[in-house]
């Protein structure tokens, strides 16, 4: 009995831990535009620690982008995946997320103002420490985060999951805060080995502290354990591969410890 006692303790003591991790919605604005996002951290943890931004796929602010924001708070970060579409729209069709994401690739100075007022958000945390900010991308979500860091945005570190890497604004020398990790896989076709090399010489030319990592036989999206379902009903390039995944969320703590200078 005494036994069984014991683990059911542990058993409840282990959910309370878990428990701590909390997630939830939260409303802000940029230029009059209402916009969605959701924050998670560890309530168990005291004082202020990192945050970071989690810039969304192309399909918009959704269950993915959450899921990456609650994994970073069980690390120990206060992480928000924040909103670019605006009402915290997303979208069901390859068309609808082409038409969603090129209005802010076309409108720079509308991205940059959508990301700076969820950096302000992240910012204004009471458990965020405001001067160790992130930024995780994915797809759109990567080469939005990118852009953000060649535009000089304060940020410790980018992180791009097979976010696409050219730019018509390349980073100039100096201009660059962030620390910059981008993966990518060499079967992307949306990404191919010319424009890894392109961003190399970009990233060398502006003296970047950069790395570039190329997943063998990987697809697009390859983060994503949707993307098989994806790439099946929109006929499109896109395969999950959990290796490259865990792979790449591996460096991705050590690169966050590193920028953060908390090894």
């Amino acid at each position: 009995m005494k036994n069984i006692l014991l683990f059911a303790t542990l058993l409840f003591g282990s959910s309370l831990v878990q428990a701590t991790v909390q997630g939830k919605e939260v409303t802000y604005t940029a230029d009059g535009t209402i916009l969605k996002g959701y924050i998670a951290y560890d309530d168990a943890i005291k004082g202020r620690r990192p945050g970071i931004l989690v810039v969304h796929e192309w399909w918009g602010q959704n269950d993915y982008a959450r899921k990456r924001a609650m994994m970073l708070a069980e690390m120990g970060y206060v992480a928000l995946a924040l909103d670019m579409y605006g009402d915290g729209k997303q979208a069901h069709h390859p068309d609808e997320a082409a038409r969603f994401s090129a209005e802010l690739a076309k409108n720079l100075p509308l991205a940059k103002a959508r990301f700076e007022s969820a950096m302000k958000l992240l910012r204004h945390q009471k458990n965020v420490d405001a001067e160790n900010i992130a930024a995780l991308g994915y797809c759109f979500g990567g080469s939005m985060a990118l852009q953000m860091a060649r535009l000089g945005e304060d940020l410790k570190g980018v992180a791009s999951f097979h976010g696409g890497l050219a730019t018509e604004m390349p980073a100039q020398p100096g201009k660059v805060k962030a620390q910059i990790i981008s993966f990518t896989g060499t079967d992307d076709p949306m990404i191919p080995a010319e424009q890894v090399a392109a961003f190399k010489q970009e990233m060398d030319r502006a003296g970047v502290n950069y790395k570039a990592v190329t997943f063998i036989g990987v697809k697009h999206s390859f983060t994503d354990p949707a993307a098989d379902e994806y790439g099946r009903k929109f006929n499109l390039p896109l395969a999950y591969d959990a290796a490259a995944d865990k792979a790449s969320w591996d460096e991705t703590k050590s690169f966050l410890a590193d920028v953060f200078g908390s090894k």
